[in-house]
This record gives C-alpha cells, sequence and structure tokens, in this order.
C-alpha cells in the first residue's frame, strides 16, 4: 500500500525514465529546422564531423540530440518517414543498453536505425540481430539507402556465406544478422586456425529484435557445433523395434503393489521414467536379441550406452509428435520450433534423441555427433560491451531480464491511443465443441467481409483447422513452419477485406499486418508504375483500410493458450497497430495441453454437474485467472530451467575464456618458443617429482625409473644412475637443474638441425592441434559429468557445488595433459623440412573442414537415467539440492 502510494505521488522508475527522456525529444525537435535546412551534401558531412568529435574525446550522449535529429531527417529524404517522437524514446532506450517494449507496429525497425547510427560512429561495429534470415536480409536490404545516404556502410551476415563475405558484412559499420549465426560466428573463430580465418571484432554493441524471443524462449538451449562420432545406427534400429512392445502404466496402477506397465510419462516436465517391471521386460527382449549378455543388468557401467538408447528410443517414440515437434521433409526430421513453430533446417537434437526419431520414422538415419564447441546465449551476448532489445512483450519477463542480462525493461507508450478489443476467453468441455464455435466465429467475420487471424500452437492444429474450413468452404491461407518461404507474402494480405489466416503460434512474426493490406507489397507488384497508377492503387488501398476499420478492424481468434503468457499477447498485438481498430478472443476446452495438465478436474466435474448442454461456454474471470495462474507456474518452471543451465554453464564459461583466451594468444604471437620451454620446464620438473619426491632421502630415489620415463616421455637416454655414482655432491636440486640442462641441449640440437623458423612454425601448430583435441574431449567429458551429476542430490550433496568441484578437477587434468601431451610430441617427432610442419597444419585444416552441424539441444531438461518415483522429501532431481516438495514438486 505504501508503494502504490509513492507510486502515485512520484510516478514509477518507467514514468520518471519517459520523463527524463522527453526531455532529451524536445532538444531533438528543436534541431529539425536547423537540419532541415542543410543540403544533401551538408547533411552527410556531419557523419563525418560526428566521428571527428568522438575521436577528439566527445561522448555518445552528447551528441545524441544531433545524431538523432540527423537520422530523423535523412529519413524523411530517403523514406518520406518521419521518426515519431516515441520511437525518438525508444531509440533513447536502446542507446542506454535496456529493453524497450514497444507495441506491434509501432516501427520498431525504423527505430533501431537511430542508436545504430549513433554507435556505428565509433568504428567498432554494431550488430542488429533478428530470429531468422529472412527478417534479418529484409531489414539489411530496407535500411540501406539511409545508412548509405549518411555515409555509413551495412552489412548483412547469414548462414553459408562464404568466409570473404562473412569478413566484409563484420568491417561493415553496421551489420544485420540472426542470434544463431553471431554465436556461431562466435565460436568458429575461436576453432580458426589462423588470425586472418576469423571473421568477427571485439563484440561492441547489439540491438536485439524480439528480445524475448530471443533472450528468453532460445535461451534454454545452448548453440552447439559438433562433428560426427562413431556409426551406431543398427543399434538405434534395433532398440526402435523394442519401443512399440512397451505399455505405459496407467495412474491408477502407479500405487499399487501388483502394478503393471513398464515406464511412466510425466508430461510437465516432460520425462519418462521406467518401472521395475520395465527394466526386466527390456532386458529380457536384449538378451534375445544378443544386445546383452546373461546376468548383465541394464543399468551396469557395460551398458550406460544402451540404456542411454532405450531412453533416447522411448522419447522419441512417446513424447515427441510428428507435425508437432518435427516433420518429415525429404527424408529428414526438421525441428519445428516449440516458440515461433517455424522450421529449423539444419539443426539436429543432441544425446541421440535425433537419431531415435530418425530410427522411428524410418529414415536414413545419420551419425552420433561429438561437441566440438559450445556456449549459451546468455553468456554468448553478456559478451557485448553494450546490449540492447526490443520487442512488443518484454514486460512479464522484466525480472528475468534484469536478473540474467543486467537489463531495464522500459515500457514505450504507443503513438496512437490503442482502442484493441480484447473479449473474455470462452471455455468449452471438448475440443470438438470449441472447434465449431471457432468454425461459428470465423463464418460470421467472413459473412461481414471482417479479415481474421487464427493462431494455433502446432502444425497439427492449423492443418486440422484447415481441413475444417476446406469443408465448410471458406477460403484461407495457412501460414506455419511447413511453408514459412510465403510467410511475408501471406502476412502482407491477411488484413484484406474477407481475408482468413491461420497461423502457427507466431509464424509471421515480424512483418506487420496493415488493414486494407501492404500497400509496399503491392506497390512492389507493378512493373515500372506511372504516376496515375500509383495514385489508382492508393486511392484503391485507402478505400479497402477504411472498409476493414468500419467492419471492426483485424480480429484474432486463438485456438488455445499458450504455456506463456508473453506468447498470448504476442498473438493479441498482431492486431490494434497504431490506433487501428480490433478485437481477440481464445478459445479453451478441457481437453487442451495447459488444461489437461494444470485445470482440476473438478472444473471438468462442474461443467458436467452443472448440466452444461453441447456447445455452451463457461465466461468467467476466476477461471481466467486460474488459466493465468497455471501459466505462471509454468513461466516459473521454465525460468528456473533457464536459470539452472545458466549455472552450470558458467562453470564452464570460465574455463571457455581461459582456452580461447589462450587461444587467441597462440594464434597472434608468432614466437611461442618462451612458451614452450616454460611447458617443457613444468612437465620435466613433474617427471623428476613423481621419481624423486621432493626433499626425500636417496633411499626413496626410484632412478631407474625416472631414466625410462625420460626416455619414453621425451626420447632422451640420460645416465642417471652413473652420474650419481661419479659425482657424490650431486642432491635432489642439483641432479634436477642437470636433467633440465641436457633436455635443452637435445631441444638445441633438433633446433639447429632443422632451423629456428621451421621449429617455431612446429610448435605453433602442434600447440594449438593438441589444445583443441584436449578441449573436444573435455567437453564431453563435461557432457557425461553435467547428465549424471543430479544423483548426487539422493547422497544429501549439493549437485552444482559437485559439478563445479568435477569440472575443475577435469580442468586441471586437462591443462596437466596438454603439456605432457605438446612436449612429447615436440620431442618424439622428427622434423626434416618444412613439409613435415605443413602436413601437420594440413591435418588439422581437414579435421576443421569435416561436415559440422549447428545445432540447440533439446529445450527438455537434461535427460534424467530411470530413476524411482521421486519422493516428497527426497531431493528433487533437477539439481537444485532442494526438497521435492519445496521445489519442482511445488508444481504437482
Amino acid at each position: 500500500m505504501f508503494v502504490n502510494l509513492m507510486t502515485k505521488m512520484f510516478g514509477s522508475r518507467n514514468d520518471r525514465l519517459l520523463k527524463q527522456m522527453r526531455k532529451e525529444v524536445i532538444k531533438i525537435n528543436a534541431l529539425e529546422p536547423v537540419f532541415e535546412a542543410l543540403n544533401d551534401e551538408e547533411l552527410k558531412a556531419k557523419t563525418i564531423e560526428f566521428k571527428e568529435r568522438i575521436e577528439q574525446g566527445e561522448t555518445l550522449d552528447a551528441i545524441l540530440p544531433e545524431a538523432f535529429a540527423v537520422v530523423r531527417e535523412a529519413s524523411k529524404r530517403v523514406f518520406g518517414m518521419r521518426h515519431f517522437d516515441v520511437q525518438m524514446i525508444g531509440g533513447m532506450v536502446l542507446n542506454s543498453g535496456k529493453i524497450a517494449e514497444m507495441r506491434t507496429g509501432e516501427g520498431k525497425t525504423l527505430t533501431a536505425t537511430l542508436p545504430s547510427y549513433l554507435n556505428g560512429l565509433t568504428g567498432k561495429g554494431v550488430h542488429v540481430i533478428t530470429v531468422n534470415d529472412y527478417l534479418a536480409t529484409r531489414d539489411a536490404d530496407w535500411s540501406r539507402p539511409l545508412f548509405e545516404f549518411l555515409g555509413m556502410t551495412v552489412g548483412c551476415n547469414i548462414a553459408g556465406m562464404d568466409p570473404s563475405d562473412k569478413q566484409a558484412a563484420y568491417n561493415s559499420d553496421i551489420t544485420y544478422g540472426t542470434n544463431n549465426e553471431f554465436g556461431f560466428d562466435y565460436l568458429r573463430d575461436n576453432m580458426a586456425f589462423s588470425p586472418e580465418e576469423r571473421a568477427q571484432k571485439p563484440l561492441n554493441f547489439a540491438v536485439i529484435d524480439e528480445v524475448d524471443s530471443i533472450l528468453i524462449d532460445e535461451a534454454r538451449t545452448p548453440l552447439i557445433i559438433s562433428g560426427q562420432a562413431e556409426d551406431s545406427s543398427e543399434l538405434y534400429r534395433n532398440i526402435n523395434l523394442v519401443v512399440p512392445t512397451l505399455v505405459q502404466q496407467d495412474e491408477e496402477d502407479k500405487e499399487g503393489e501388483d502394478s503393471t506397465g513398464d515406464y511412466t510419462i510425466d508430461e510437465k516436465s516432460k520425462q519418462i521414467y521406467l518401472t521395475e517391471l520395465g527394466q526386466i521386460h527390456i532386458e529380457e527382449i536384449m538378451l534375445e536379441k544378443g544386445l546383452m549378455q546373461q546376468g548383465d543388468s541394464l543399468f551396469s557401467a557395460a551398458n550406460i550406452t544402451l540404456l542411454h538408447h532405450v531412453m533416447a528410443a522411448l522419447r522419441a517414440h512417446k513424447l515427441f509428435q510428428k507435425d508437432v515437434d518435427y516433420i518429415v521433409k525429404d527424408g529428414e526430421i526438421v525441428i519445428v520450433d516449440e516458440h515461433t513453430g517455424r522450421t529449423m533446417e539444419g539443426r539436429r537434437w543432441s544425446e541421440g534423441l535425433h537419431q531415435a526419431v530418425e530410427a522411428k520414422e524410418g529414415v536414413d538415419i545419420q551419425n552420433e555427433n561429438q561437441t566440438l564447441a559450445s556456449i549459451t546465449f546468455q553468456n554468448f551476448f553478456r559478451i557485448y560491451q553494450k546490449l540492447s532489445g526490443m520487442t512488443g512483450t518484454a514486460d512479464t519477463e522484466a525480472f528475468e531480464f534484469n536478473h540474467i542480462y543486467g537489463l531495464e525493461t522500459v515500457v514505450i507508450p504507443t503513438n496512437q491511443p490503442m482502442v484493441r478489443k480484447d473479449l473474455p476467453d470462452l471455455i468449452y468441455l471438448t475440443g470438438e465443441e470449441k472447434f465449431e464455435a471457432i468454425l461459428e466465429d470465423i463464418k460470421d467475420c467472413v459473412e461481414r467481409g471482417q479479415p481474421v487471424l487464427v493462431g494455433t500452437i502446432s502444425i497439427e492444429t492449423s492443418e486440422f483447422l484447415s481441413s475444417f474450413l476446406k469443408k465448410s468452404k471458406i477460403k484461407h491461407k495457412v501460414l506455419n513452419a511447413k511453408f514459412h518461404q510465403q510467410e511475408a507474402e501471406i502476412v502482407a494480405d491477411a488484413g484484406k477485406v474477407g481475408a482468413v489466416t491461420i497461423a502457427t503460434n507466431m509464424a509471421g512474426r515480424g512483418t506487420d499486418i496493415v488493414l486494407g493490406g501492404n500497400l509496399g507489397a503491392m506497390l512492389a507488384k507493378l512493373n515500372n508504375p506511372s504516376d496515375e497508377q500509383v495514385e489508382k492503387l492508393k486511392a484503391s488501398w485507402k478505400e479497402e483500410h477504411d472498409k476493414v476499420l468500419e467492419l471492426g478492424g483485424l480480429h484474432i481468434v486463438a485456438t488455445e493458450r499458450h504455456e506463456s503468457r508473453r506468447i498470448d499477447n504476442q498473438l493479441r498485438g498482431r492486431s490494434g497497430r497504431q490506433g487501428d481498430a480490433g478485437s481477440t478472443r481464445f478459445y479453451l476446452s478441457m481437453e487442451d495441453g495447459l488444461m489437461r495438465i494444470f485445470a482440476s478436474e473438478r472444473i471438468s466435474n462442474m461443467m458436467r454437474k452443472l448440466g452444461m448442454e453441447r456447445g455452451e461456454a463457461i465466461e468467467h474471470p476466476w477461471v481466467t485467472k486460474s488459466i493465468e495462474n497455471a501459466q505462471r507456474k509454468v513461466e516459473g518452471r521454465n525460468f528456473d530451467i533457464r536459470k539452472q543451465l545458466l549455472e552450470f554453464d558458467d562453470v564452464s564459461n570460465d574455463q571457455r575464456k581461459v582456452i580461447y583466451e589462450q587461444r587467441n594468444e597462440l594464434m597472434d604471437e608468432a614466437d611461442i618458443a618462451e612458451v614452450i620451454k616454460a611447458i617443457r620446464g613444468d612437465v620435466v620438473n613433474g617427471l623428476i617429482a613423481q621419481h624423486i619426491p621432493p626433499q626425500s632421502l636417496e633411499e626413496m630415489w626410484d632412478v631407474p625409473g625416472l631414466e625410462e620415463r625420460l626416455k619414453g616421455e621425451l626420447t632422451i637416454e640420460l645416465p642417471l644412475a652413473k652420474w650419481l655414482e661419479e659425482d657424490t655432491k650431486l642432491h635432489e636440486e642439483t641432479l634436477r637443474e642437470k636433467i633440465l640442462a641436457e633436455v635443452e641441449v637435445s631441444y638445441s640440437a633438433k633446433e639447429e638441425m632443422v632451423g629456428a623458423e621451421v621449429l617455431r612454425q612446429f610448435e605453433k601448430a602442434v600447440m594449438l592441434q593438441s589444445l583443441d583435441s584436449h578441449w573436444k574431449e573435455h567437453l564431453a567429458a563435461m557432457d557425461h559429468l553435467r547428465q549424471g551429476i543430479h544423483l548426487r542430490g539422493y547422497a544429501q550433496k549439493n549437485p552444482k557445488q559437485e559439478f563445479k568441484r568435477e569440472s575443475f578437477e577435469l580442468f586441471s587434468e586437462l591443462l596437466e595433459n596438454l603439456k605432457y601431451d605438446v612436449v612429447g610430441i615436440l620431442s618424439k617427432v622428427q622434423i626434416r623440412a618444412e613439409s613435415d610442419v605443413e602436413a601437420v597444419e594440413e591435418q588439422h585444416r581437414k579435421a576443421d573442414e569435416a561436415p559440422k552441424e549447428f545445432k540447440h539441444e533439446s529445450a527438455s531438461e537434461p535427460e534424467q537415467a530411470a530413476t524411482p518415483r521421486v519422493g516428497r522429501n527426497e531431493a528433487c532431481p533437477c539439481g537444485s539440492g532442494k526438497k521435492y516438495k519445496q521445489c519442482h514438486g511445488k508444481l504437482s
């Protein structure tokens, strides 16, 4: 109550920020007449002037009003579009490293030109990041005339570009591209073999479009570059035949002693657990197929791989549905993004899940992969010196943005008042009744000519609804993951009179639905039109635009609630842009996924007891509130998953920074002789310490063992026993110095033989190759450690602390093994000419050029080994270290 009173008196933090920025807008508006008076050349010259002022030490904030006024004036001349005052505020929010929440249709693409130009003046690079290649290319092409008019260069960074084109894109003042491509380029640069192969400059400033989609929805899954491992496709096919013979345990049987069933499914956490009976059943089948030995257990150390395959096949069959989670296209499994409904070409699930789905669908099974490099979006975007973002829906996730990324969310007011009508939800008993009601709503709109956008959460639902409309002979267009190439065209027509468009979730996001159709797209279709034709088309469009407004604008029909309120708000936001009329309505049934899992059976029983007739709906604020509470629970759980992923990845990130830093230093150095000498000293001292313990008696020395190790590891034969006999004054320290001196003499002889320059080049090649090889092995070891670490919770240990401790041990082991490996290779290999060095480099390049995959891991939680059902007082399997009832058990 006190907080509310203070807010009323002094305004919220958001209000105070807006008030402050409006003062800057007044300054910018005052400069408008000054810049209007300049000719084109004088306006362009301002860019050079600003760059000179920055070089002399003036800050970006000091020149912001002038720079923004210049961009506004240039936009008026190039596009005939003047930035609104609210867009100026949005530009200031982005420049200050915050998130600007701007409603759909408020002109976020134009807003982004303001901070991009200002920060581009520094010459350090600006990245404008979007969710897909189409939007990146479209926005780059659209904004290029404006930036080029002001003397700035624009690049576009998309998948599949030549390295030279990619480097040119990064060398531009402003680079447009996708979040995945920027992330993968960072990883690729840290796998490069020479400084010339790197594309990215140090990460300076980023503006992320659809920031919630990139930093929230996609942050649950790390970016991974992987290469092929061993072929086990036959095993996947064999296990695939086992799964259909397994039976799911009934809900009623779970608690009984004579319960039947081989596995249970937890829909909330998208996990499968084997029962004791299931374990016995699978072991019997494995024995029959000769995949296991008699007396062996599925859970023995030798059969860990077999268990991994069984769990992957179970998940593929029982949790991943065709046309919902993936589609089969040209004999390949293509993942469908659960948040956007888009297909993700070239992406693969990890941990054998993708191969299991391929076996299930009977397509060719591709080899499993080994992780070569990986990073989460959280850690990648935190590398930028300054980060900002814009979206229509950020306020519901403001806490997470602030907590994880340190980004404050500022809600920007709309340019025109919002007049859209958000109608209450209608809840039906069955899905059939719900779809009948949706059909009636669509028919009513079609008869009146009002355009309708129907939002679905899966391809399956959109195709079912499409067949429903075809039976009723209603003309419509389907916009889902299977047809996203025609996305922009379909969305451009979605606001025309009588148009009916079915869209998966947020397919088509980033493209405005303009009432009456997209005038720009219509004009683009005309081939060299005359002024008369243009005017005629504009008049025709104006007439249709006004007609749609009279009919009530765009009507949104949603077929069910998404698990996140934010996604629902995105769908609503497609209607009512720039003060246009519009309406939205959500249709739900008790059979919907969210309702089935979270809405208690009491509601459906109550609906039946009330004697609700077929086609009758509940419309009450209480029910809507309970649905929103369910959504909050899922949002909270998803936040926990992302936070936990980050906590684990932070450990890997510290190690990644060390390795990448060391790797870049090695690449940039022409001569690493001193580094190699220090490593060689460490290795020799380590070998001596193992056989002659420090400050020990001579009786404890293992001299023959040390002679053998020096010969084996460093190919150097030293008569240590003879030295000790001949020189009684030799003690531990002097012996150590003598051995080190002999090792250095031996290495110097090799240098004289091949020449210093050739040896320096060879040292660098060996060091880089060994570092990459050990890092790959380390990543695989970390993956295995991560998969089973949650089980430590059962031993009353904190899984995160255990992960930190063991990963540190693994990393120390990596550094130690790297030293021995490098010194061993340099000592043993006989280098005769420069061609030997080139052979080593060529070998590394071939490994680097081998086919790689760029993917996200499965968006569900890390796979849990089959464990008994978790008791309320037991440790939560999520790895938090809390009791199950205090953690994810709260959701049950």
